[in-house]
């Protein structure tokens, strides 16, 4: 494609689409090829305006026009003509024809907190992360669930079992709280929690009680009481479970242990995001009570699964008149321990999860956000499942407007992205899932393999272009960008390019034929790909894992893979150190078989990544004129990775031609910054 094409340039970043917040105005600019445009015009949602050549900059000329916008969604494209032909411009880039695809969209008002832009986030799953408090560890057979006794582990490298739902380790609040110096030091920005609210499990997305944090993650101040004897499973004998979970004075010292923990975090600079299961509930929740734990309590009113009279029957839809002890309720893909919420026939529901959404962002807990677990399947139909999160987001905005609203959603999230309900997703389809098959050839979850698809960087970067096509930029640019979570297996594992499960393979596999250099790729990526760069606790110590529940290992403390954790430290910090990285433009450079070259370029800076994933060098010439640099340019090297290890040593190399000439060694990659 000729020079001429590929420098037209727009994307929604604030140096190409600026805000005037005194004349409500916005100023679009597109860029192109000094001289070779005769007229720019901008499309917005059909109509046509002309754009003004405001400047010319090295090899570029600059179109800009200035609109005043309503409040609704706006769709828009470009059209340049030479004089004697016209080109298209969209997501998509340059055309020859006009397309109302994938044209550039822009909400008005719409903005995600500046805070979250490219934050670095650091996933807890709190029992796996560090153990502070012994008095808070679950009991062996404290209470049952899903038919059998709890249990405690007390060896905290021992590996999780296949069906490891009942397993605790002890990790709690306090043990976060101790580690902060640790998370400050490795550059963290942003702590997101998995549940931490009342649960039966120890991944607590069966939530019992909404309105306090879990005492096995917080504070036990009043304990006692008889365990289960040996197979028993009827949780009305789990006399030390009811005081710790139901008693008021265990559940305000935790809620109060979090709100010490929320200021310590903002004390040292770092947001605290926390995870919201309004889905559904567990069977153990106060609402259903179906274990009766709550029953006869005189600071509860009586579950919907024990009597049709109790406050929270509309809560849930059961299909058959069976009180008492009904059992009849719908559950979440028919899992009896997850009752759907019926938040269409209950107003009383909606409002109160409502308000659960703006108590924990507001004083005292000041927490800095929400993340929505299958947030796409609250209700029963796509119209209710919209009209709810706009009530939720306006609430939560309204009480904390800083506050970023994040869910969870695999495909196209487009309708829920257009500045009413959710901020933005975990990037499962525009990072994890493309970065994934690039460099390892395996899906997310290590259950397929498509070699054809390692190395292919034409589809890395149709994936790509798609799934930022689907976001405005204020998503885009603080979207979840994982190597690993909760739900996959860890990426460590992948670089094995094996397919297995704890189950089938066994976990010692797990960690056999690991490539550290795939790894080091991954991390580069993660760090200059826009979005908010997510560490899973344990990724940058070198924990392996199968998918759950063998991903979710506990944090090796003291047995950490000590390169690997240095190497995240400066991957990390050149992240931080490069405003660019957060917030930049960002451009594809270079597609070759086993190779991708892409850039991050803003008003100041420029930055290149190179990631070469076969068995040979490649030397390439790598078009960075299209970063807005001249030739003579001085790029100076930030960091490379190789097989064996990684260097920070500073080289310099100018850009000769519109291009940097580089050797991308095998199985490696590089960042590059202008001097």
């Amino acid at each position: 494609m000729s020079r001429q094409k590929v420098a037209l340039f727009h994307d929604g970043t604030s140096q190409f689409c600026k805000f005037n917040e005194d004349s409500k105005t916005y100023t679009f600019i597109l860029r192109s090829t000094a001289g070779s445009v005769a007229g720019a015009y901008i499309c917005v949602d059909g109509t046509e305006v002309k754009m003004n050549c405001t400047r010319s900059e090295g090899n570029f000329d600059y179109y800009e026009v200035k609109l005043a916008l309503g409040s609704g969604t706006v769709r828009y494209h470009f059209r340049t003509t030479d004089g004697r032909n016209q080109h298209y411009y969209n997501m998509f880039g340059i055309s020859d024809y006009c397309s109302d695809e994938w044209e550039f969209e822009l909400t008005p008002g719409f903005q995600t907190p500046d805070w979250a832009k490219g934050a670095v986030m650091y996933q807890i799953m709190v029992d796996r992360f560090y153990n502070g408090d012994r008095t808070n560890d679950v009991y062996s057979d404290e209470y049952a669930y899903i038919g059998k006794g709890v249990s405690a582990v007390y060896d905290w490298y021992q590996l999780p079992d296949a069906d490891g739902t009942r397993q605790f380790y002890g990790g709690d609040l306090q043990g976060v709280i101790d580690k902060m110096d640790y998370l400050e030091k490795l550059g963290i920005e942003v702590i997101y929690f998995n549940p931490i609210f009342v649960s039966p499990s120890n991944h607590k997305y069966d939530t019992q009680d909404y309105d306090y944090v879990d005492p096995h993650f917080g504070k036990i101040v009043k304990d006692g009481g008889n365990l289960l004897k040996n197979g028993d499973v009827n949780n009305q004998h789990a006399e030390r479970y009811k005081l710790r979970t139901t008693d008021k004075e265990n559940l305000e010292a935790s809620n109060q242990l979090f709100i010490e923990l929320v200021e310590k975090a903002h004390k040292r600079g770092m947001k605290v995001i926390i995870d919201g299961v309004f889905n559904h509930c567990g069977s153990l929740n106060k609402w259903m009570d179906r274990d009766k734990l709550y029953s006869g309590n005189e600071d509860y009113a009586p579950g919907a699964y024990e009597t049709k009279d109790s406050p929270y029957h509309s809560y849930f839809k059961f299909s058959d008149e069976k009180w008492p002890d009904n059992n009849s309720y719908e559950g979440w893909w028919g899992f009896d321990t997850l009752p759907k919420l019926n938040y269409e026939e209950s107003e009383e529901l909606c409002q109160y999860i409502i308000d659960i959404g703006k108590k924990w962002v507001s004083p005292p807990y000041n927490v800095d956000g929400w993340r929505l677990d299958v947030a796409a399947d609250l209700g029963h139909s796509q119209d209710f499942n919209h009209k709810f999160w706009k009530r939720f987001r306006k609430a939560v905005k309204e009480a904390n407007p800083q506050a970023i609203i994040l869910a969870e959603h695999y495909g196209d999230a487009h309708a829920w992205l257009q500045g009413d309900q959710w901020d933005t997703v975990m990037n499962y389809d525009g990072f994890m899932d493309p970065v994934t098959w690039f460099l390892t050839g395996v899906d997310k979850h290590s259950d397929n393999a498509s070699p054809e698809k390692l190395g292919d960087a034409g589809l890395f970067n149709r994936t790509l272009q798609y799934h930022m096509s689907r976001m405005q930029n204020q998503s885009l640019l603080v979207a979840m960008n994982e190597l690993s979570n909760h739900d996959h297996s860890r990426f460590m594992t992948r670089t094995n390019k094996m397919v297995g499960r704890i189950g089938t393979a066994g976990s010692a596999a797990a960690g056999e034929n690991i490539d550290k250099a795939i790894f080091k790729q991954g991390v580069i990526m993660q760090m200059t790909l826009p979005g908010a760069p997510t560490l899973y606790y344990g990724d940058e110590a070198g924990v392996c894992g199968w998918t759950d529940p063998d991903n979710r290992r506990t944090y090796p403390w003291g047995r950490e893979d000590m390169e690997i954790m240095e190497f995240y430290r400066e991957a990390i910090s050149i992240h931080k150190q490069n405003q660019v990285l957060k917030t930049g433009s960002y451009i594809s450079l270079l597609e070759l078989k086993d190779f991708i070259g892409y850039g991050r370029f803003d008003e100041n800076s420029a930055v290149v990544t190179a990631v070469n994933t076969s068995d040979r060098d490649m030397e390439v010439s790598i078009p960075t004129w299209e970063l807005g640099t001249e030739d003579g340019t001085e790029y100076e090297r930030l960091i490379e990775t190789y097989r064996e290890f990684y260097n920070c040593g500073r080289i310099k190399i100018v850009q000769y031609d519109g291009c940097l000439r580089i050797v991308v060694k095998a199985k490696s990659s590089v960042i590059y910054r202008t001097a």
